[in-house]
């Protein structure tokens, strides 16, 4: 298991909603990481921004 990222199957899993769904959030996420500045990885999202947007632990990428 890649621990940095999350691919659309834990995303799934972990919100407990469809491919496309976990997909779409995902776009979201990555646009909002690439508006900031980071470069992002298409089909993943940094794991320490998806906890911080869902479940505010506050951490540094």
């Amino acid at each position: 298991m890649d621990e940095k990222f999350l691919k659309v199957d834990e995303v799934m899993q972990i919100l407990g909603v469809s491919k496309s769904a976990a997909y779409k959030i995902m776009r979201q996420m990555n646009d909002e990481l690439k508006k900031k500045g980071y470069a992002v990885i298409r089909g993943k999202i940094s794991r320490k921004y998806f906890n911080e947007r869902f479940y505010g632990m506050k951490e540094e990428i």
